[in-house]
């Protein structure tokens, strides 16, 4: 049978991956979704031929519907526009978009999908129990498509059942082994400058200060149910394995593959299948060696700020994931330093009383308070000063 798919953030570094994969397996697309690139989303429309494209920036999504007038293509436009390609009923939904702004389409498309393919990992950061939660209640499949959860998944195989600890490695960004002193004055650029994957913007920073490692912890703490302290994170800079699975009598299960997210991708699609795939075989002849080494939190402390968020609990993951997104998202618009992520991110969770969340408003409201505190947090850091 062949299975229908919904795209949510067609544009990113995944969402343009997923929807190769989804043409490749012949699956067919019923909705994808953009922000604001209506180049892709016209690449995709004749690619792909959804039956949806959602645009989330209006103007631009009245701009693309004169585009592609008479294609049979429905375009919707607007704030929320996500949500309603997720709502297109679809066997698998892939949630590509990058950051918060993921959630609420998460959310609509666990009503409307047998499985959601989550690559947005800070959903599941800001409110994974009622993720998880609302995916129960509807007999949703939840499916990792990070590669080191999509490797944990893998290992695990569908049980949990005498797992000791996860194993989550860690490439170590564009700035391992550089100093505190070093860090000061880095350029985006560098920052950028990641040694394996070729990712978006946002989670290449969020590599480059371990957080995206620390978020990672998170995710995965909901997806597998599995305390924070049963995590660990190992830096291993070829990208070639890609988590691991301890067990208890000391067993250790690791997933290797080449540095291509097609793969963790297609598994989630065709799961509990394996069909061939777009990405590259692993040849061990041409493998040199494996390295593995311990995070450095001192000079890297956004690890060990996301373990303590993730013992917290309550409003804390949620807390310092907003404050990262507005710190990262002013770095790379040039208003701070590198450094200053942190420091803005840290300033912020010790500023946001801790408060239990009761409701995906409770965490959209709490969102909102720590973006805004963020924001004001960040002005005593700004180069314009």
């Amino acid at each position: 049978m062949i299975k229908s798919v919904n795209i949510l953030g067609v544009s990113g570094s995944i969402g343009t991956q997923s929807a190769d994969v989804v043409k490749n397996l012949g699956y067919r697309v019923r909705a994808i979704s953009v922000s604001k690139n209506i180049e892709i989303a016209k690449k995709y429309i004749a690619d792909v031929r959804p039956e949806i494209c959602a645009v989330e920036d209006e103007s631009l999504g009245q701009a693309l519907e004169n585009d592609v007038f008479g294609s049979g293509v429905k375009i919707v436009y607007g704030q929320g526009a996500s949500s309603v390609a997720a709502s297109a009923d679809a066997d698998i939904c892939i949630n590509a978009i990058s950051g918060f702004a993921g959630l609420l389409p998460a959310m609509t498309s666990l009503y409307h999908t047998s499985r959601l393919a989550i690559a947005n990992k800070e959903t599941l950061v800001a409110a994974g129990f009622f993720v998880k939660k609302t995916a129960k209640e509807n007999g949703v499949e939840l499916i990792p498509v990070d590669s080191e959860h999509s490797a944990i998944f893998q290992c695990i195989n569908g049980s949990g059942k005498d797992v000791k600890r996860l194993i989550l490695t860690c490439s170590g960004g564009a700035f391992y082994k550089k100093t505190r002193e070093e860090l000061q004055n880095v350029s985006l650029s560098s920052a950028l400058d990641h040694p394996t994957w070729n990712m978006g913007g946002k989670i290449t920073v969020d590599c480059a200060t371990l957080m995206n490692k620390g978020l990672e912890v998170i995710e995965a703490m909901h997806l597998f149910d599995i305390p924070a302290d049963k995590i660990s994170v190992v830096i291993h800079r070829e990208s070639i394995i890609h988590s691991m699975v301890e067990y208890v009598d000391n067993a250790v299960l690791a997933q290797l593959g080449s540095p291509d997210m097609r793969l963790p991708i297609q598994y989630a699609l065709t799961y509990p299948d394996r069909t061939a795939s777009l990405s590259e075989p692993l040849d061990l002849t041409k493998i040199k060696s494996l390295t593995f080494d311990t995070p450095d939190i001192v000079t890297f402390p956004s690890l060990a700020l996301a373990y303590d968020a993730a013992r917290t609990g309550g409003n804390a993951p949620c807390v310092m994931n907003a404050a990262n997104e507005v710190a990262v998202e002013k770095f790379m618009r040039g208003e701070i330093r590198f450094p200053d992520i942190y420091n803005i991110t840290r300033a912020t969770v010790d500023a946001v009383p801790f408060s239990k969340l009761s409701s995906v408003d409770d965490v959209l409201m709490c969102h909102k308070k720590a973006a805004e505190t963020a924001d004001e947090i960040s002005k005593s850091y700004s180069l314009a000063e």
